[in-house]
């Protein structure tokens, strides 16, 4: 069994193509400790670049334009990016909470390499998901967090990447009832698997999948998950199956096209004001409202409750929508985009180039990796609004990078590149 796992932890492409659709059976994908689990998300980060060109491919045929705009990508990715920044520094809070359970606390112990295991965990992570995504919709403090992936008013593969950088300290608990005993290298494999699902059923090019659409979670479904359109807010929250929604009551079909983004929109592509705008809001409605009780429930009941309001506020004071609605895209000249998608790609590498030689580098000399992935990306986000003081920043960052750069912080993984950037 340890010889199987150690082979199995070199994953073949073709594997990592199933793992992307929840397709890897139990013998391919269980391991004996959460060290040999692959990190399948990293290593799927080939297979979303080709998904994503072949959606344009797709989406040009069929409709005669493109599934999404320059700074709306730009801003998903940036989201992507930052989210992910906190797992180069320490390992993801969701393991590192459930080992602890697993290790101090369980109860006892299903056999790792047991098909049985490996479909209850299936069910278990994408239960639990299901009940910490209603939760995300229902209580404002976790909205806050998760509605930064509900905030693209375009919807395809690139909004499957735009994630929140707070919403991993909040789902955690939710995993921790299956490690008092399902193993944790178990667990390690399905909680990638459930995210990695979720990426293909971003888009607009599949209709419907006949049957499949009983059980699972398909583009149609999430459509209607993303739509400000009265009859999908709170709907569909599944991430695998749709049985959840069926059986609780928060199942609806897609009907009336639907509307993407949120029903107030926070108009920015700055990746960091997306993070924190929501929070301000919260901070700022805390304050203002009257009464101890009243404050608490600002926190925790829903995202449209007010005083003398039911738990998640009324239907009524949804936005109608009126198919006439425009996305927020400030105009910015052809050669200002261009330079952002080119900018970003030098990012975008210098990014990956981390994740592939974090483990050599110094903590200072990750930290400042970090520390300038960030400032590029919010520097980006002003330049695609257009702002006045954008200009200055990106000077300054321009600066950083080549004195950074000419002194070895920095490098490519393409050599040949080198002195590219510097110019």
């Amino acid at each position: 069994g340890a010889e199987r796992s150690t082979r199995t932890m070199r994953t073949a492409p073709g594997q990592q193509l199933r793992a992307l659709f929840y397709a890897l059976p139990p013998r391919e994908s269980s391991f004996r400790t959460v060290e040999e689990v692959p990190d399948y998300v990293e290593k799927s980060i080939p297979f979303f670049i080709t998904f994503i060109g072949l959606e344009f491919a797709v989406s040009w045929i069929q409709k005669r334009k493109l599934p999404g705009r320059i700074n709306d990508g730009i801003s998903s990715l940036s989201l992507g990016i930052l989210s992910r920044l906190p797992d180069v520094l320490f390992r993801s809070i969701d393991l590192i909470s459930y080992i602890y359970v697993w290790n101090n606390y369980r109860l006892f112990e299903l056999h790792w390499d047991s098909p049985w295991t490996w479909y209850l965990t299936l069910l278990g992570v994408d239960f639990a998901y299901y009940c910490f995504h209603r939760l995300s919709h229902e209580v404002n403090i976790l909205w806050a967090a998760h509605q930064v992936h509900h905030s693209s008013e375009d919807y395809n593969l690139f909004t499957a990447l735009r994630q929140s950088i707070l919403q991993k300290y909040t789902s955690w608990m939710f995993n921790l009832p299956m490690a008092l005993f399902i193993p944790p290298s178990v667990f390690a494999v399905h909680l990638q698997f459930n995210l990695l699902y979720q990426f293909w059923i971003h888009t607009e090019v599949i209709t419907k999948l006949g049957p499949l659409e009983w059980i699972l979670n398909t583009p149609s479904h999430h459509r209607v998950h993303h739509g400000r359109n009265p009859y999908c807010i709170d709907k569909n929250y599944g991430g695998t199956f749709i049985i959840w929604d069926r059986i609780f009551g928060t199942f609806e079909a897609e009907d009336a096209k639907v509307v993407y983004g949120l029903t107030h929109p926070i108009n920015s592509f700055d990746p960091i004001m997306q993070q924190l705008r929501p929070l301000a809001h919260i901070w700022s409605t805390f304050w203002a409202t009257p009464g101890f009780c009243n404050k608490l429930s600002v926190i925790f009941k829903g995202p449209g409750w007010g005083p003398g309001k039911p738990r998640l506020g009324l239907p009524e004071e949804i936005p109608v929508i009126t198919g006439k609605e425009v996305p927020f895209n400030p105009h910015v000249p052809a050669y200002l985009n261009c330079y952002a998608l080119v900018h970003f790609a030098i990012i975008v590498d210098l990014y990956t180039e981390l994740l592939a030689s974090v483990t050599m580098l110094s903590q200072g000399a990750v930290l400042l990796r970090i520390g300038f992935i960030i400032l590029s990306l919010a520097s980006f986000g002003l330049l695609l609004e257009n702002k006045s003081k954008a200009g200055i920043l990106e000077i300054i960052r321009c600066l950083v990078f080549i004195g950074v750069y000419k002194l070895g912080y920095f490098r490519s993984q393409f050599s040949f590149l080198s002195y590219a950037y510097e110019v």
